[in-house]
């Protein structure tokens, strides 16, 4: 028998409550997620079982609500919401099956090896910088600087990482920007898309080995992707190559300094890199919740959702489902975890393109860092963002041994 949605008496997930952060927000997820399989939010539904998160994920009737939370803030026209539109998260269906098909190749395992030399490299600038002081504040001296620093490497251009970085923040800061902040917004969009468009143009004449030239070129069976499509696209991986990355290295030190006894078995093997990587992006997933809006009426364990409920899929609790994961709530590189799927990118059509790249990134520091970085400790408290979005931390303070001169 099919029950409605709204005839249930469901938990209820405070989103808003600003004490939900660290291991307490976790503590409050893991509560929810074993009265009950589905929870409710101001904003709709929260899904916290494992199988139900990935029928979520892969049901093609609900589709990622890009433009209606914008329209949510009023925006209905303009260049903000007529480049959301068009983007690759906003899509759905056999559109975005189409463009998921033409550019997977340019986001293999394959092609993102070419830039790990240039990461040890982009470290090796990065260490440089904070070695001798033996401390520094881990989020703006690394774990922001380095992903901005890759994807000017991955667009073939080297030198503007920092210019990437803040048109990064203001594409990203469309979901959640004060009205006073629309002018500045647009304009960057305008900006953005408009540098984008003059390079598309100069690699379509003279390419070379980055990932614009890449998608200029790419065809799959006798299908190309139009101008509009390529900087939509390029436009995509500024926006949500910086932020993401960014939020998980920097989880990804803060896990460390609690467990440093993990830390010091990574500085003795950095070969358990791949694995440190896989088991940070299982205990905290940065976008801990993931959207989706009904188009059609949904049935989901039994419970039916009506043409434009709100769902939001959580990774953070399907990730440490039990009957998946021994001993789920304790973070351990060195734990036998099976293949069983994180979903910390996602699921199903919409997932993460650039997953690889990211996974690159993250095994590649953690791999450098942690032979060279003796003994971190805090140095102060971790200032922790909502989790309600990208799941940031605004500040970690670390300070650890320099080397030996």
């Amino acid at each position: 028998m099919v029950a409605a949605v709204a005839e249930l008496e469901l938990p209820v997930l405070d989103h808003a409550d600003p004490g939900l952060r660290g291991e307490r927000f976790h503590e409050v997820l893991g509560d929810l997620a074993r009265r009950s399989w589905l929870g409710r939010t101001d904003l709709g539904f929260v899904v916290l079982e494992r199988e139900a998160v990935m029928a979520l994920l892969r049901d093609r009737r609900l589709a990622f609500p890009a433009v209606q939370l914008l329209e949510l803030q009023g925006i209905t026209e303009g260049p903000v919401h007529d480049r959301t539109a068009k983007g690759l998260m906003a899509r759905h269906g056999d559109d975005h099956a189409r463009l998921r098909r033409i550019v997977s190749p340019a986001f293999t395992p394959k092609a993102t090896e070419r830039l790990r030399p240039r990461l040890h490299a982009l470290l090796e600038e990065l260490w440089q910088g904070i070695a001798a002081d033996g401390r520094c504040d881990f989020v703006p001296a690394v774990a922001t600087r380095l992903p901005s620093m890759v994807i000017a490497e991955l667009l073939g251009l080297p030198g503007q990482a920092a210019r990437l970085a803040q048109w990064s923040a203001d594409l990203q800061a469309v979901f959640s920007m004060e009205p006073d902040d629309r002018a500045r917004v647009e304009t960057a969009y305008l900006d953005v898309y408009a540098y984008v468009e003059s390079l598309l143009a100069e690699r379509r004449t003279d390419p070379g080995p980055d990932l614009i030239s890449t998608l200029a070129a790419l065809e799959q069976d006798g299908d190309r992707l139009s101008d509009d499509e390529c900087v939509t696209l390029v436009c995509s991986v500024i926006a949500g190559g910086t932020d993401t990355t960014a939020a998980q290295l920097s989880h990804a030190m803060r896990l460390f300094l609690e467990h440093p006894e993990q830390w010091e078995t990574l500085a003795r093997r950095p070969e358990l890199a791949p694995a440190a990587t896989a088991e940070v992006l299982r205990f905290e997933p940065i976008t801990p919740f993931t959207a989706r809006l009904a188009l059609d009426e949904v049935e989901l364990n039994g419970v039916s959702f009506p043409p434009g409920s709100v769902l939001f899929a959580c990774a953070a609790t399907a990730n440490r489902d039990p009957e998946v994961f021994a001993a789920p709530d304790r973070f351990d590189i060195t734990a036998e975890r099976g293949t069983a799927q994180l979903l910390t990118f996602g699921f199903g059509s919409h997932f993460c393109l650039g997953a690889n790249l990211a996974r690159a990134e993250i095994a590649e520091t953690l791999a450098f860092l942690a032979p060279r970085m003796r003994n971190p400790e805090p140095d102060g408290e971790a200032v922790f963002g909502s989790p309600t979005g990208i799941y940031p931390l605004e500040s970690l303070p670390v300070r650890f041994e320099p080397p030996p001169p």
